[in-house]
């Protein structure tokens, strides 16, 4: 399967052009794409409902958003009171329908300055050949490696009680005219899962570790409760590349700050990661992975249901 994460800077790109059409050009025909930086209803973005532009112009996919903050956009109109929400978040496109998914609101600290805003952790669970998984696109704070390690720290949690917490309902429905899905089955909430998304941290940093551990992947050693990077596990090494670019103290700086964390019982399933470098749709450049989610054989059994 192709999965892709993507900060589309709100459709802003490198050149200064609003454009995302061109954004969708660039992912469209991955299995997974998840999106970060995605807006409802800004001046900067002409107002426009952008997960709905992005669902028109990707009319093949099941999508979900998930806005890390709200704000009230509402106006009067001929004397009525047209109501919208400014939001921004992320979002999360599959081929493959999207059984259920939350939205986890990460640990905020506050600022007296510069700006800082809440973000947040889209969960998308999607039935693939391989079995079900927990798909996130996550988009973490930009201040300081300390909000990072306290978001790191809460998604952590949230991972590891994801087979005993279940899904979105659980137990016998003994009214199964309410519809609750497509299937009367308790929909599954398993261990294995994939975090996508812009993590504003770099290889090695404090936040890296938190989330690998200190001891490089080794011998196809992996904990099945922790993550490894993908990059560093993937069959077919890549050279080293990045995705960002921002001048610092005068230099071109190039980061990797896109990453995306596999659970421990798929890490003998990644072919390949790489990045689109040049592209100038954003200031970011798309993240690829191309991982092996069409074999079975990663079912955890009921402790996942």
């Amino acid at each position: 399967m192709k999965l892709i994460s993507y900060n589309i800077q709100y459709g802003y790109g490198s050149d200064g052009r609003y454009d995302l059409a061109r954004c969708a050009e660039l992912i469209d025909g991955a299995d997974i794409i998840a999106l970060q930086e995605v807006e409802r209803h800004w001046l900067r973005s002409n107002g426009d409902d952008q997960p709905d532009i992005l669902s028109r112009l990707l009319p093949n996919y099941y999508w979900v958003y998930g806005p890390a903050f709200d704000m009230d956009a509402s106006e009067q109109r001929d004397g009525r009171i047209v109501n919208r929400r400014r939001q921004f978040g992320t979002m999360l496109l599959s081929k493959r329908p999207i059984v259920w998914s939350r939205l986890h609101t990460l640990p905020l600290r506050r600022t007296l300055k510069p700006l800082n805003t809440r973000n947040a952790a889209l969960e998308c669970m999607i039935r693939t050949p391989a079995g079900p998984v927990r798909f996130f696109s996550l988009h973490l704070a930009h201040i300081a490696a300390e909000e990072r390690l306290e978001q790191i720290d809460y998604l952590l949690a949230e991972h590891r009680r994801a087979p005993s917490d279940g899904g979105p309902w659980s137990g016998a429905d003994d009214e199964p005219q309410r519809n609750w899905s497509n299937s009367q089955d308790e929909p599954e909430s398993p261990l294995a899962a994939i975090w996508l998304g812009d993590f504003n941290m770099e290889l090695g940093s404090a936040e890296y570790r938190r989330i690998v551990g200190d001891m490089p992947y080794h011998r196809g050693a992996a904990y099945l409760d922790g993550f490894v990077d993908a990059a560093t596990v993937a069959s077919e090494q890549t050279a080293d590349f990045h995705t960002h670019e921002k001048i610092i103290d005068g230099r071109l700086a190039k980061r990797r700050l896109d990453h995306c964390f596999v659970g421990g019982m798929l890490a003998g399933r990644v072919r390949s990661v790489s990045a689109d470098i040049g592209q100038v749709a954003s200031d970011h450049f798309p993240l690829r992975v191309d991982i092996d989610l069409e074999t079975p054989g990663i079912a955890l059994g009921p402790a996942g249901r």
